[in-house]
C-alpha cells in the first residue's frame, strides 16, 4: 500500500491513499486493513463514490497523557487515545481498551469498524473508539481506577451523551464504565448516567448488556446456518477467547446441542473430541482467569487450533488472528467473528477460495453497540425494559439485519464482509450527501 498525493478536489485511485502526517505508510496496521476493506465496496457505491474519501479520514483524532500516582509513590505517564471516525449519522459510539499493545492505527481502525457496524444494524451512532497503553494485570485496583479517572478527565472534552458514548472493551467492564460515568458526572456537576453504556444496571445500565455480543454471535450464526444447511445442534465448535464474548457465544451454542471442542485464551489451547463441559468451563475461567488447567481436556499447541476438526471457528480475543499463515490449515465451514478485526484481507482472500464461510465482525458482533444503543435510550427516558424484551428486540434486529446483508451479497456476488461494508457504507455516504459540507 502506497503513500501518494493527489491535488485539492482530486480523487484517489482504489488501492492507493493519502495518508495524513501521522501515519507510516509501511506500517498501517489494522488501518491498512480497513483502507482495503473499504477499496473493496467503493466499486458498489455509484454516485455515492463521490463522497468515499470521507470513510479514510478519521473525523477526530485525540492523544492524551494519563499521568497518574501509582501506589509506590512515584509518577507514571500512560498514553491514550480517543478517535471519532465518522458521527453523520448520530454521537461517536465505541468501546475503551486497557492493553500494552495498543497504537493509535488500530484505535482508528477500530473507530472506523464501529462506523460500518452501526450503520449496518441502522442504530443512530457514528463510529469512535478509545484505549490506554497499559496491562491491567500489572497494576493495583487503585491505580487502574486513577488511570480511568484521569483518562475520562482528559478526553471529556469531546465526550458526552449526545456528542460520543464509551463502552466496555478489551480488559475493560462494568466497574471501569461506573468509574468514567462517575468522573465525567463530577466534572459537568450533574449526573450523566448516558455518557457511557455497559455500565452496573444499578447506575443505569441495561439488562442483557453483559451476553449481547455473544447472543449477537450466536444469532447470526443460526441465521448464516441455515443457508448452508449446517445443523448446528451436532456442528463442532472451536472458540478463540472465552470471556464476555466467546464464553457467552460457547455456552449458547452449547445449550442448542453443539459440540465445543477447542478453546484458546492467553493461557492456552485446551481439546476435547467428544465435547468440552462449557458450564464447568466458564466457572474455570471466571476463578482461575484462563482455560489453563481445566480438567478432562487435552493441552495441546496453540498453532494447533487453527487445525481443529471442526464446523464452526469463533475467532472472539484480538485483531489479526486469521492471517495467510494459518487460513489454509483452517476446516471449519464457518467463521463467526467474535472479535474486531481478528481476519486479515489476505486471508480473507483465502477463505474464499477454500468455500469458507466468513460473518464478519461488523454485522457478527454487533449485538453489544445494539444493546448499548437500548440502554442510551433507557437512560435518556429513565425507562427500563426487561431482559426478555431486550433478547427479543436484539434477536429480531440482528436477524433483520443479517437478512439485508445475505441479500445483498447474493445480489452482487462478493462476501459477506464486503456486502455489510455495502450496506453500511451507503447509509453513510447518504447521510453525508444530505448533510453536505459545512461551512
Amino acid at each position: 500500500m502506497s503513500k501518494t498525493s493527489s491535488a485539492p478536489g482530486t480523487s484517489v485511485a482504489p488501492g492507493t491513499h493519502t495518508l495524513p502526517s501521522y501515519l507510516q505508510a509501511d506500517k498501517l496496521g489494522p488501518w491498512g486493513n480497513y483502507l482495503q476493506q473499504v477499496d473493496r465496496v467503493i466499486p458498489h457505491l455509484g454516485s455515492l463514490g463521490r463522497w468515499a474519501e470521507t470513510l479514510k479520514r478519521p473525523k477526530r483524532v485525540l492523544i492524551v497523557d494519563v499521568p497518574i500516582n501509582m501506589d509506590d509513590g512515584t509518577i507514571a505517564h500512560f498514553e491514550g487515545y480517543r478517535v471519532q471516525h465518522n458521527v453523520s449519522r448520530g454521537p461517536g459510539k465505541g468501546g475503551v481498551r486497557f492493553h500494552q499493545d495498543v497504537t493509535l492505527s488500530e484505535v482508528m481502525a477500530l473507530s472506523a469498524w464501529m462506523s460500518i457496524k452501526n450503520a449496518a444494524v441502522n442504530v443512530p451512532f457514528g463510529g469512535a473508539k478509545g484505549g490506554i497503553r497499559v496491562d491491567p494485570k500489572t497494576i493495583s485496583m487503585g491505580e487502574l481506577e486513577r488511570i480511568t479517572r484521569r483518562y475520562t478527565s482528559e478526553i471529556g472534552i469531546i465526550i458526552g451523551p449526545t456528542k460520543d458514548i464509551p463502552a466496555p472493551d478489551v480488559n475493560t467492564n462494568e466497574q471501569v464504565m461506573a468509574w468514567m460515568m462517575d468522573t465525567y458526572s463530577m466534572n459537568t456537576g450533574s449526573t450523566s448516567t448516558g455518557v457511557v453504556t455497559g455500565k452496573p444496571v444499578d447506575l443505569g445500565g441495561s439488562l442483557g448488556r453483559r451476553d449481547a455480543t455473544g447472543r449477537g454471535v450466536f444469532t447470526v450464526g443460526v441465521e448464516a446456518a441455515r443457508h448452508i444447511d449446517l445443523d448446528i445442534s451436532t456442528s463442532r465448535v472451536a472458540v478463540q477467547g472465552f470471556g464476555n464474548v466467546g464464553g457467552v457465544a460457547g455456552r449458547l451454542f452449547h445449550e442448542t446441542g453443539a459440540r465445543i471442542v477447542a478453546v484458546q485464551d492467553h493461557g492456552g489451547t485446551i481439546y476435547r473430541e467428544a465435547g468440552l463441559d462449557v458450564p464447568a468451563l466458564i466457572r474455570h475461567v471466571a476463578e482461575t482467569g484462563s482455560v489453563s488447567g481445566f480438567p478432562n481436556a487435552e493441552v495441546i499447541a496453540d498453532e494447533l487450533f487453527w487445525e481443529v476438526d471442526c464446523d464452526i471457528l469463533i475467532p472472539a480475543a484480538l485483531e489479526e488472528q486469521i492471517t495467510a499463515a494459518n487460513a489454509g490449515r483452517i476446516k471449519a465451514r464457518m467463521i463467526i467473528e467474535g472479535a474486531n478485526g481478528p481476519t486479515t484481507p489476505e486471508a480473507d482472500d483465502i477463505l474464499q477460495e477454500r468455500n469458507v464461510l466468513v460473518l464478519p465482525d461488523v454485522i457478527a458482533n454487533a449485538g453489544g453497540v445494539t444493546v448499548s444503543y437500548f440502554e442510551w435510550v433507557q437512560d435518556f427516558s429513565s425507562f427500563f425494559w426487561d431482559e426478555a424484551e431486550i433478547n427479543a428486540r436484539l434477536v429480531r434486529i440482528m436477524r433483520e439485519a443479517f437478512a439485508g446483508v445475505w441479500q445483498v451479497a447474493q445480489d452482487h456476488k462478493v462476501t459477506l464482509r464486503t456486502a455489510t461494508f455495502i450496506v453500511a457504507c451507503k447509509r453513510i455516504l447518504h447521510t453525508r450527501q444530505l448533510r453536505g459540507l459545512y461551512p
